[in-house]
């Protein structure tokens, strides 16, 4: 069951010029998804496999981990960390780190079951929206797959209630334009949005991201951008003077 959201730009009856009346595209009308387990990685707010890197200076408020990468290669410092603890597999981290090689050594297998989980879901209420470009749209409850990356070239609307589960599973790269926003409608809460991609993250200057990243490759999060969610990369997370916030669980 399908119903119409409006795509700025586009012609009733089919691409039309600028500032013509707004076409409309289908989504799906939602279904009800079971979130996916975290575990003990949903306790960060970044985590990685490879390592944590920083133009300073970021806020981060959450947890914040990598292993099996010595704790060397986390480049934040513990004045970024405002709320939270540094997770290091040894002594080399930032000096604030507290050093637990077998406690990260169980978040980050978590981190690969939840990885899992979110590739496993099927029956999608959506194959291949917009062709990868999702932004203009607004969104309801569900599972999203894509066999191609998803673009965010403008803003983007998730729409539904605070126990409204939304999965998105995407076979390539997933990219947000500088200074767009992804929002929240009607009660959503960032812990119920995934993000699942098997290659990488950008999330452009300036602009702002819901949800929990769930990545096989790199999170690059650019300068001035904002993260309301956590962001669980198998590689490396890169920040430029960012705001990282873990929702609540």
């Amino acid at each position: 069951m399908l119903f119409a959201v409006a795509i700025a730009g586009v012609g009733t009856a089919g691409l039309g010029t600028a500032g013509a009346t707004p076409a409309s595209a289908a989504v799906p009308t939602g279904s009800v998804r079971a979130p996916i387990a975290l575990g003990s990685a949903g306790t960060f707010a970044i985590l990685a496999q490879t390592g944590v890197t920083d133009v300073y200076a970021s806020a981060v408020n959450g947890n914040v981990g990598a292993s099996p990468i010595t704790g060397a290669a986390i480049h934040l410092s513990c004045d970024e960390v405002q709320t939270g603890i540094i997770y290091t597999v040894d002594a080399a981290g930032p000096a604030c780190a507290v050093t637990d090689p077998a406690y990260l050594n169980t978040v980050v297998g978590d981190m690969g079951i939840a990885y899992q989980d979110a590739v496993s879901r099927d029956q999608a209420d959506a194959i291949d929206l917009g062709a990868g470009e999702i932004g203009g749209l607004t969104l309801n409850p569900g599972l999203y797959q894509w066999n191609t990356g998803v673009t965010i070239s403008s803003d983007v609307t998730l729409t539904g209630g605070p126990n409204d589960v939304f999965i998105f599973q995407v076979a390539g790269n997933i990219s947000e334009a500088g200074a767009k926003q992804v929002t929240l409608a009607g009660g959503v809460q960032a812990k119920n949005v995934f993000w699942q991609t098997a290659g990488s993250v950008s999330i452009g200057t300036a602009a702002h991201f819901e949800g929990v990243v769930l990545s096989k490759s790199l999170i690059a999060v650019k300068t001035g951008a904002t993260v309301n969610g956590r962001l669980l990369s198998q590689t490396a997370v890169t920040l430029q003077m960012n705001a990282v916030t873990q929702p609540a669980l």
